[in-house]
Protein backbone atom coordinates (compact mmCIF):
# COMPACT_ATOMS: atom_id res chain seq x y z
CA UNK A 1 0.00 0.00 0.00
CA UNK A 2 0.91 3.35 -1.19
CA UNK A 3 1.35 6.28 1.43
CA UNK A 4 2.06 9.88 1.16
CA UNK A 5 2.99 12.32 4.07
CA UNK A 6 3.49 16.16 3.25
CA UNK A 7 5.60 18.02 5.32
CA UNK A 8 6.57 21.56 5.78
CA UNK A 9 5.60 24.89 7.26
CA UNK A 10 2.02 25.71 8.14
CA UNK A 11 2.77 29.74 7.39
CA UNK A 12 4.86 31.45 4.93
CA UNK A 13 5.27 35.37 4.61
CA UNK A 14 4.61 37.09 1.20
CA UNK A 15 6.91 37.38 -1.31
CA UNK A 16 8.91 34.74 0.70
CA UNK A 17 9.63 30.90 -1.12
CA UNK A 18 6.41 28.13 0.21
CA UNK A 19 8.39 24.53 0.67
CA UNK A 20 6.75 21.34 0.79
CA UNK A 21 8.09 17.91 1.23
CA UNK A 22 6.29 14.26 0.06
CA UNK A 23 7.78 11.31 1.82
CA UNK A 24 6.63 8.00 0.06
CA UNK A 25 6.40 4.67 1.51
CA UNK A 26 5.23 1.77 0.04
CA UNK A 27 7.15 2.17 -3.22
CA UNK A 28 9.47 4.04 -4.76
CA UNK A 29 9.16 7.27 -6.99
CA UNK A 30 11.50 5.80 -9.48
CA UNK A 31 9.52 3.00 -10.19
CA UNK A 32 7.90 3.06 -14.14
CA UNK A 33 5.67 4.80 -14.88
CA UNK A 34 4.04 6.50 -12.20
CA UNK A 35 4.29 10.23 -11.80
CA UNK A 36 3.85 11.93 -8.94
CA UNK A 37 2.37 15.93 -8.51
CA UNK A 38 1.91 18.45 -6.63
CA UNK A 39 -2.64 19.80 -5.74
CA UNK A 40 -3.78 22.82 -4.35
CA UNK A 41 -7.43 23.99 -3.20
CA UNK A 42 -7.78 27.18 -1.83
CA UNK A 43 -10.23 27.89 0.97
CA UNK A 44 -13.91 27.62 -1.11
CA UNK A 45 -12.04 26.41 -4.98
CA UNK A 46 -11.54 23.56 -5.91
CA UNK A 47 -8.48 21.50 -6.58
CA UNK A 48 -5.66 22.62 -9.00
CA UNK A 49 -2.74 20.71 -10.42
CA UNK A 50 0.58 22.23 -10.01
CA UNK A 51 3.20 20.33 -11.00
CA UNK A 52 4.59 16.82 -11.74
CA UNK A 53 7.67 14.98 -11.46
CA UNK A 54 8.07 11.43 -13.45
CA UNK A 55 9.94 8.27 -12.43
CA UNK A 56 12.81 9.36 -14.77
CA UNK A 57 13.01 12.87 -12.68
CA UNK A 58 11.49 14.53 -15.39
CA UNK A 59 9.66 17.77 -14.62
CA UNK A 60 6.01 19.37 -16.32
CA UNK A 61 4.27 22.45 -14.30
CA UNK A 62 0.93 23.89 -14.97
CA UNK A 63 1.49 27.27 -17.17
CA UNK A 64 -0.10 29.32 -14.69
CA UNK A 65 2.26 28.78 -11.83
CA UNK A 66 5.80 27.48 -14.13
CA UNK A 67 7.39 30.63 -13.67
CA UNK A 68 7.31 30.48 -9.99
CA UNK A 69 7.63 26.60 -9.15
CA UNK A 70 10.06 24.19 -9.00
CA UNK A 71 9.45 20.09 -8.34
CA UNK A 72 12.68 18.25 -7.37
CA UNK A 73 13.52 14.84 -5.99
CA UNK A 74 15.49 13.28 -3.73
CA UNK A 75 15.69 9.37 -4.62
CA UNK A 76 17.38 8.06 -1.19
CA UNK A 77 14.79 9.58 0.72
CA UNK A 78 12.22 8.38 -1.73
CA UNK A 79 11.01 11.32 -1.34
CA UNK A 80 9.88 14.62 -3.61
CA UNK A 81 9.64 18.47 -2.77
CA UNK A 82 7.91 21.80 -4.10
CA UNK A 83 8.87 25.21 -3.85
CA UNK A 84 6.70 28.19 -5.07
CA UNK A 85 8.25 31.57 -5.01
CA UNK A 86 7.41 35.04 -4.59
CA UNK A 87 3.95 33.51 -2.74
CA UNK A 88 1.10 35.82 -1.95
CA UNK A 89 -2.10 35.38 0.48
CA UNK A 90 -3.33 33.72 -2.81
CA UNK A 91 -1.71 31.00 -2.55
CA UNK A 92 -3.26 29.91 1.06
CA UNK A 93 -4.19 26.41 0.34
CA UNK A 94 -4.17 23.41 1.57
CA UNK A 95 -1.03 21.42 -0.74
CA UNK A 96 -1.49 17.64 -1.26
CA UNK A 97 1.07 15.33 -2.90
CA UNK A 98 -0.67 12.51 -4.97
CA UNK A 99 0.86 9.39 -7.51
CA UNK A 100 -1.11 8.83 -10.71
CA UNK A 101 -0.05 5.61 -13.06
CA UNK A 102 1.28 7.97 -15.88
CA UNK A 103 1.63 11.55 -16.99
CA UNK A 104 -1.35 13.54 -16.20
CA UNK A 105 -2.62 16.78 -15.46
CA UNK A 106 -6.37 15.91 -14.35
CA UNK A 107 -6.51 15.59 -10.61
CA UNK A 108 -9.27 12.57 -11.49
CA UNK A 109 -6.34 10.49 -12.58
CA UNK A 110 -4.19 10.38 -9.38
CA UNK A 111 -5.15 7.16 -7.17
CA UNK A 112 -3.01 8.11 -4.48
CA UNK A 113 -2.72 10.85 -2.00
CA UNK A 114 -1.48 11.99 0.98
CA UNK A 115 -3.71 13.33 3.64
CA UNK A 116 -2.64 17.47 2.56
CA UNK A 117 -1.40 20.18 4.59
CA UNK A 118 -2.61 23.70 5.40
CA UNK A 119 -0.27 26.46 4.03
CA UNK A 120 -1.18 29.87 5.32
CA UNK A 121 0.48 32.93 3.55
CA UNK A 122 0.15 35.82 5.95
CA UNK A 123 2.96 38.45 7.37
Amino acid sequence: QVQLQESGPGLVKPSQTLSLTCTVSGGSITTSSYHWSWIRQPPGKGLEWMGVIAYDGSTYYSPSLKSRTSISRDTSKNQFSLQLSSVTPEDTAVYYCARAPGYSDSVDEYDYWGQGTQVTVSS
